[in-house]
């Protein structure tokens, strides 16, 4: 009985191991077109790392990136997705009218805008080439707008599905196809949220030391509300641009918090009190790192455009919890209940939850 109890924990921490690198999804971009009287605008942004392979920035070799070898990436940037995006306006290919414009922001992003010499009139191609370089679990964010900034239509697009075509005769101003683009887009980003919480390793190992003291319904309910109102007021708040961390800040702090419920577990073992406030107060850091996805896709701002996206994500996200959260606990609350391993398991779990916490910490600060 003792030999097999110890492997609990040893067995938990390899069948994670895999997933240390991988504490959050594939990379994520956005693209916005902007249809003028006379020209079509595009704005592509990509996080900084999912194009470093492609356009090399550390022209020394010191694995060390300055300003100045930054500024002088630009023009490869530009070029490399110039050349791998495909626009097709009535029916006729066009090329940027001049070599795009590339700006970075403090989160790592590269921000290339393109300007096309024409604006379609009944219907608009567009391909996005580069996402076939990208692994299969990029995805980017295609909005189209007209000239009054209306949304036309909006796609979620990846390495299988790089195609977007928008025939624009006749539906410009149809309720349909706005109806369409509003289901497409909420349909979008609430499979986002769901895969975000599911491949968010650190998020659920949070949550996973947070219901290791759980013996039933009420206190599990508690925590997990707790969590879900603490994190949906920070990503609000940070996808509304009312409050914005820069992630090299919120990253470390997330792996701080599972470090501290893991120790707490293992100190105070399965009656610690007010878990629900402490849940509170890290679910407010938790939302920030859930707003990162909106921000590396380029789409948090203060218009209205961000309000469905935000919405259906953390839906997504809340049904993602909720999924898990029905699998887990009547484990949890099985093995509390059982006072022959109860005790040991919850402290080697905990200890392997520190360690992986620990890792990332190190990871995100030190190492990176």
């Amino acid at each position: 009985m003792n030999i097999q109890l110890a492997k609990w924990p040893i067995a938990f921490l390899f069948m994670l191991q895999s997933a240390w690198v991988y504490a959050h999804p594939p990379g994520l971009s956005s693209m916005d077109l902007s249809i003028k009287a006379n020209s079509l605008d595009v704005k592509v942004t990509f996080a900084l790392q999912d194009i470093e392979a492609f356009a090399p920035m550390d022209s020394d070799l010191d694995a060390e990136v300055t300003d100045a070898e930054r500024e002088a990436a630009k023009p490869s940037i530009a070029k490399l997705l110039a050349e791998q995006l495909r626009v097709t306006i009535d029916g006729k290919d066009y090329s940027p009218s001049e070599p795009g414009q590339v700006a970075y922001d403090d989160q790592n992003n590269a921000h290339v805008e393109f300007l096309y010499q024409d604006a379609p009139k009944q219907s608009l191609l567009l391909r996005s080439r580069f996402l076939a370089k990208l692994p299969d679990g990029h995805q980017q964010y295609l909005t189209v707008r007209d000239v009054n900034g209306k949304t036309l239509n909006e796609k979620m697009l990846g390495k299988n599905d790089d195609q977007f075509s928008l025939e624009l005769e006749g539906k410009v101003n149809s309720e349909q196809a706005t109806e369409h683009s509003w289901f497409t887009t909420f349909a979008d980003f609430f499979k986002l949220g769901v895969e975000h919480i599911l491949t968010g390793y650190d998020h659920l190992l949070f949550l996973f030391a947070l219901l290791a003291v759980t013996h039933s319904f009420w206190p599990a309910l508690k925590i997990i509300t707790f969590f879900t109102i603490a994190h949906s007021i920070t990503l609000a708040c940070a996808g509304l641009n009312i409050i914005d961390l820069p992630s090299s800040f919120v990253e470390p702090l997330i792996a701080l918090t599972i470090i501290y419920v893991a120790v707490e577990n293992v100190i105070r073992g399965d009656h610690p009190k007010g878990r629900q406030w402490l849940t509170f107060g890290f679910g407010l850091i938790h939302g920030f790192g859930f707003a990162s996805v909106l921000r590396e896709m380029g789409i948090s701002s203060g218009e209205t455009g961000i309000l469905m996206p935000l919405l259906s994500f953390n839906l997504g996200i809340e049904t993602g919890q909720i999924t898990v959260a029905a699998i887990v606990l009547p484990i949890i609350w099985w093995i509390n209940n059982n006072v022959m391993i109860a005790g040991k398991l919850l402290k080697g779990c905990s200890l392997s939850v520190c360690l992986m916490g620990t890792y990332w910490l190190l990871e995100r600060t030190v190492l990176s």
